[in-house]
């Protein structure tokens, strides 16, 4: 994505263009629906109000232009929406939420992917639209249900798709071809709009080539919605990142049903893991095995019963075969049956937390194997089945989730892991997933973005998304990280984003008679020369900002900052006053750095 934002920028690319440009083959079966001129018309045309609306700085928009794929089980306003089902089908009249707050950050979608039906399966194989091969090797399965969607961003169609995870449907397809994929904290991206799987147990999940680009989609989709009944706020504590060595759970024994070459890649994933710092910790992974059979062998299934209920009393032949087999099931159950697993479900994950307070993440093999197409077909329930033992307990024991690709498997197929943490992890699954992919892209010769033959390269040093819950904050001095003020972001739950440089239009001062010391920043006049000075961007919950900036001593205050990239966020700056007997440390270009030259005197 910043390469796309950059020739935005540039004004070397042009929205109208790259929407004409794009050929999206129609008889490709990752897609469902396609851009038309009608939808390319509509869109433009949202976007030149947008941009309006930003006085036509383009940098105001974060994802401006940047085209995206949906899977067809959320809604995007005017286009159909069949979960898979021709017969379900039906026009939204609205975008799903976080389609919204895509689109209205710039984005321009430009399809509706295939799934496996009603986000049923993790296979790819159970849609009327044709199977999804692998991105790799065709014969092989893509994994699902966020088939189409992981296989447009594999092969590069798309730098990012929206995808749905209730029992790992965005991870799985994600570790069969080679890409990120960020399965949230349950709740923290809104599911209004989206068509239920398992509507106590949905999340929407993001697909990219990068973490980076992951974590940024989210923070832009996520925030709380009053419409979603199962939307949560994010927890003020979350953390920022986990320790420098991580304990990292693996499970003991690994199950792998055979598949010597995902052995062996799960192996050399857990090596490179060492390599970078983290401690491997082999857990009993039998408390998780069992929370996982739950989902597809209990009650649970009366949830995606609920969903085609009225379709399968009208029109039973209209749901596929393996997925109504799967749905008619729920008529073993009772209202008794539900509430024992219910109590069984609680006692599991009782005993996963005390297995996770040891552990700062799990670290899992994202699928236990890959099958052929002909494979699943001819076996379609219990190859599924063995596809999620490492994801389908994830939103039942309310944990967050990131898919990493860990380099190719002997026979050319991609190898996955997937970080599993508490809720409201996710910052910290983002910041370790950019240190894995920086490592791998640096030490390992087959670091490729999803099915293209490009490299990774890093595009920043830290991640931690800006949410709709949060305030983004540019700090310059004493509440940078490792100085004394800096308690004042952290004790509010405040999360490190990323260091980067203001434009270069500013003056650094050094304040006169500070306790303890602190530099103020001022904008240079028009037609007078400045500088880029260095500032930590930090995302302070919302509810926490009044008493951070109650805290703020004069002569300082809270104002706007444009950085280097053009982006306009709030900032530390200093009045007039605070000059009287300051000294000018532009030339220093950050406070670190005048702080280390009065040491270097010393």
């Amino acid at each position: 994505m910043a390469e796309w934002r950059e020739d935005y920028l540039r004004g070397t690319l042009q929205p109208h263009s790259m929407l004409e440009s794009l050929d999206l083959d129609a008889d490709d079966p990752a897609w469902i629906s396609r851009i038309n001129q009608e939808r390319i018309d509509s869109q433009l045309d949202y976007l030149a109000a947008l941009l309006r609306e930003a006085d036509g700085d383009v940098a105001r928009l974060p994802l401006y232009g940047i085209p995206f794929a949906v899977k067809d089980n959320i809604d995007v306003a005017g286009w159909p929406t069949t979960a898979g089902c021709p017969e379900f089908a039906y026009i939204a009249d609205s975008d799903a939420t976080v389609v919204r707050r895509l689109r209205d950050a710039g984005a321009l979608v430009v399809g509706k992917t295939n799934l496996d039906q009603f986000a049923t399966g993790l296979v790819g194989t159970r849609s009327p639209y044709g199977t999804v091969p692998n991105s790799f090797r065709s014969e092989y399965i893509s994994g699902g249900s966020s088939s189409g969607s992981a296989s447009v961003v594999a092969r590069g169609l798309v730098p990012f798709a929206l995808g749905t995870d209730t029992a790992g449907s965005g991870r799985v397809p994600a570790g069969m071809n080679n890409i990120v994929g960020l399965k949230p904290t349950r709740g923290w991206l809104p599911i209004t709009g989206v068509v239920p799987a398992c509507r106590t147990l949905d999340c929407v999940s993001i697909m990219a080539l990068t973490v980076e680009d992951a974590a940024r989609v989210a923070g832009i989709a996520a925030g709380f919605d009053a419409h979603d009944a199962y939307s949560r706020q994010r927890s003020s504590t979350a953390p920022a990142g986990f320790p420098a060595r991580p304990r990292f759970g693996v499970p003991h024994p690994a199950e792998f049903f055979g598949d010597t070459a995902a052995l062996q890649a799960y192996a050399r994933a857990t090596q490179v893991a060492q390599r970078m710092g983290a401690e491997i910790v082999p857990i009993d992974f039998a408390p998780f095995s069992a929370l996982a059979s739950l989902l597809y062998e209990g009650p649970w299934v009366a949830e995606r019963f609920a969903v085609v209920e009225s379709l399968w009393k009208r029109n039973p032949d209209a749901i596929h075969p393996v997925v109504r087999q799967i749905v008619e099931g729920a008529a073993r159950f009772s209202a008794t049956d539900t509430f024992k697993s219910e109590y069984r479900r609680a006692e599991l994950t009782r005993l996963i937390d005390g297995v996770m307070a040891t552990v700062d993440a799990l670290m899992v093999p994202t699928a236990p194997t890959v099958f052929t197409i002909q494979e699943v077909l001819a076996d379609p329930l219990t190859l599924n089945a063995r596809l999620g033992i490492h994801t389908n307990f994830a939103n039942f024991a309310d944990l967050c989730a990131l898919a990493l690709p860990a380099g190719m498997r002997a026979d050319g197929l991609p190898a996955g892991i997937t970080l599993l943490a508490p809720a409201w992890h996710d910052t910290a699954l983002a910041q370790f997933g950019l240190r894995w992919q920086r490592y791998w892209g640096e030490h390992e010769q087959d670091a490729t973005l999803g099915a293209t033959a490009r490299k990774y390269h890093p595009t920043s040093e830290v991640i931690a998304p800006p949410a709709h819950s949060t305030v983004r904050l540019a700090v310059v001095g004493a509440h940078l990280r490792d100085m004394p003020l800096n308690h004042q972001l952290t004790s509010r739950g405040a999360a490190f984003v990323e260091a980067t440089t203001t434009s270069a239009e500013y003056h650094l001062y050094a304040i006169a008679n500070s306790t303890p010391p602190k530099p103020g920043l001022v904008r240079a006049a028009p037609g007078e020369a400045g500088a880029a000075i260095e500032v930590e961007l930090w995302d302070i919950p919302i509810g926490n900002f009044g008493t951070f900036t109650a805290e703020v001593p004069p002569p300082l205050g809270i104002g706007s900052l444009t950085l280097a990239d053009g982006r306009v966020v709030k900032g530390f700056i200093c009045e007039p006053s605070g000059l009287v007997g300051a000294l000018d440390i532009t030339r220093f270009g950050g406070w670190r750095a005048y702080l280390a030259s009065l040491q270097s005197e010393k």
